[in-house]
This record gives structure tokens, C-alpha cells and sequence, in this order.
């Protein structure tokens, strides 16, 4: 008899379940996120964003599964600590980290008790004992304040590419990285609209280490024509975002 023969419909077999599975999972995922967006306890605030930050895209576009530990790095009032929590699951765990400066320490409380799978993190990530602990991390609308700086706080490449280097530390070996920011241009004053040019992201991430695995225009907005501040009313929660998915290597 031919082996080989008799492997590949084997071999297909496998190859179907396992995407069936896959497809399960994913399925069970959406259902479960589409019922904690839409939950009477969370606030109609928040519902109105999802129109135009797109949770459920978003996840699926970092692969961020069921059952997954998730370290969000400064999680400020917690809108995506609410998607990351819905999409990990009660088997998941997400630590949501903030600087001292942004701690809203009843809020904080408050939300981490009601999504029951969350715990805060006020110091560093080493410190919290996360070393390669994490299958992915997340942080969106921050890495332009690290790279200009913020709040009277010196910003620069080099203190961005070392806040992405203690992430780099909390990831497992594969891990992935979720950056999202606002889109700046070359010629603005990028640091005043609190945006970051795209290029200058790629060269960050790079240098703490990590391989770009993947970008998306999920999140771009044509409107939006990069010459305002990001909290200008005209775009305030719709501006032009690019997505990076980056990996730590194995």
C-alpha cells in the first residue's frame, strides 16, 4: 500500500477539524463579546465608541483568543479593558497597567469587580512578576506621548522603544503585541496633536526587538486630514488610526 496515499486523506481529515474548531472558537468568541458590548451594565458612553473603534474587528485582527492572558499597557479609563476582558473570556485573565499619575483608583476598582476576570497593575510589568507570562499585550493611543512625551514628562525614541522593551519582557516567547495609535504625517506638528507617524512606530517596535507581522487601515479614517488635535471636536474619537500586530520571536 502507498503511505503517502494513505496519509493524505488522513492527513485532510485533521486538517478540517481543526478548522472546524478554530471556527467554533471564534464563533463562541463573538457571541460572547457581542453580548458584554451590548450588556445593560455597561455605559452608554462607551456603546457609542464601538461604531467607530470596532471591538470585535479589532480582536480578530490580533488574534487575541479565548482564554488567553492579556497584558493592556496603560488602560487609562478602561473602554478597551472592557473589549479585552469580553474577549478573553472567565478562562482569561487581562492585567490593565497604569502609570500613578493615571489611576483613578475608584473607578478602577469598580470596573475591575464588575468584569471579574481583571487585575490592575500599578507598577512595572517585572515587578508584577509578568515576565513571560503573557500570550499577548495590548496598548492603543499611547505611543506618541512615550515618543513626544506628556504631561511636562520628556518624550523620545529611546524612552518609547524601552517602554516596548519591559512589554517585550511580559510577552511568552510568540506572543503578539497589539499597537493602535492616531496617524501622524511628516511636516506636522505631530507632538502637539499627540499623533505619531506610522514609519516612526515600525522603527520602535523594531528595535525593542520585535518582528511586524502585520498592519490594517481597520481603524483609517480619509476624513480625518491629520491636522488637528486628536481631542478636536470635528474628529475627537474619529480620527485615522493604523493598526500594528507584531510578534516577539520564538
Amino acid at each position: 500500500m502507498n503511505r503517502r496515499k494513505t496519509l493524505r486523506p488522513m492527513l485532510a481529515f485533521a486538517l478540517a477539524g481543526a478548522l472546524v474548531q478554530t471556527a467554533h472558537a471564534q464563533d463562541e468568541q463573538v457571541t460572547r463579546m457581542r453580548a458584554a458590548l451590548t450588556a445593560p451594565e455597561r455605559p452608554a458612553e462607551s456603546k457609542a465608541r464601538d461604531e467607530f473603534r470596532k471591538p470585535i474587528e479589532t480582536i480578530q485582527f490580533f488574534g487575541i483568543e479565548t482564554g488567553d492572558t492579556v497584558v493592556e499597557l496603560i488602560a487609562v479609563g478602561g473602554w478597551f479593558t472592557e473589549v479585552l476582558s469580553a474577549a478573553v473570556g472567565p478562562s482569561g485573565k487581562v492585567y490593565a497597567s497604569n502609570p500613578p499619575l493615571l489611576v483613578q483608583a475608584e473607578a478602577e476598582k469598580a470596573l475591575h469587580e464588575r468584569l471579574g476576570n481583571v487585575e490592575a497593575v500599578h507598577g512595572s510589568l517585572a515587578e508584577a512578576g509578568l515576565d513571560e507570562k503573557a500570550d499577548a499585550a495590548f496598548t492603543a493611543q499611547n505611543l506618541h506621548d512615550l515618543y513626544h512625551g506628556y504631561r511636562g514628562q520628556p518624550g523620545s525614541e529611546a524612552a518609547a522603544v524601552d517602554f516596548l522593551k519591559g512589554i517585550y519582557a511580559a510577552l511568552k516567547p510568540g506572543g503578539v503585541l497589539a499597537l493602535i495609535d492616531h496617524v501622524g504625517i511628516a511636516g506636522q506638528d505631530n507632538a502637539a496633536f499627540h499623533r505619531i507617524e506610522l514609519q516612526h512606530a515600525r522603527d520602535v517596535l523594531t528595535k525593542a526587538g520585535f518582528a511586524i507581522e502585520a498592519e490594517s487601515s481597520l481603524l483609517a479614517n480619509p476624513a480625518d486630514d491629520h491636522t488637528k488635535i486628536v481631542v478636536d471636536p470635528t474628529i475627537r474619537g474619529k480620527t485615522d488610526q493604523f493598526m500594528i500586530r507584531a510578534r516577539k520571536p520564538r
